[in-house]
């Protein structure tokens, strides 16, 4: 069985057992979060669309890690001589599914 569901203003595919690296969520290493934007449910069965969301539907899983990707530098240089180095590195949350329930 396999769910789409919303969460960070984005869209994950998720099934049980993926570990899957989400926009940052309040949780410690450890804890138990639920998806309740859940926009799909696939598996054996014909699946079910929500309109926007399944009602019932429930994604748990735990939270493995609270985290930053990998620096992304943004270079300027201008003909005038000066040049400008930006970083940014983005928080996320690596979360392991448990379970899907629908």
């Amino acid at each position: 069985m396999y769910a789409v569901i919303r969460t960070g203003g984005k869209q994950y595919r998720v099934a049980e057992g993926d570990v899957v690296r989400i926009e940052k969520i309040a949780g410690d290493i450890g804890a138990e979060v639920s998806f309740t934007e859940v926009l799909l449910l696939g598996g054996s069965e014909s699946p079910k669309v929500g309109q926007p969301t399944v009602a019932g539907a429930k994604v748990v899983g735990k939270v493995l890690a609270q985290d930053k990707h990998r620096r992304v530098l943004h270079f300027r240089k201008e003909k005038e001589g000066w040049t400008r180095r930006r970083g940014h590195r983005q928080p996320y949350t690596e979360v392991k599914v448990t379970s899907i329930s629908g």
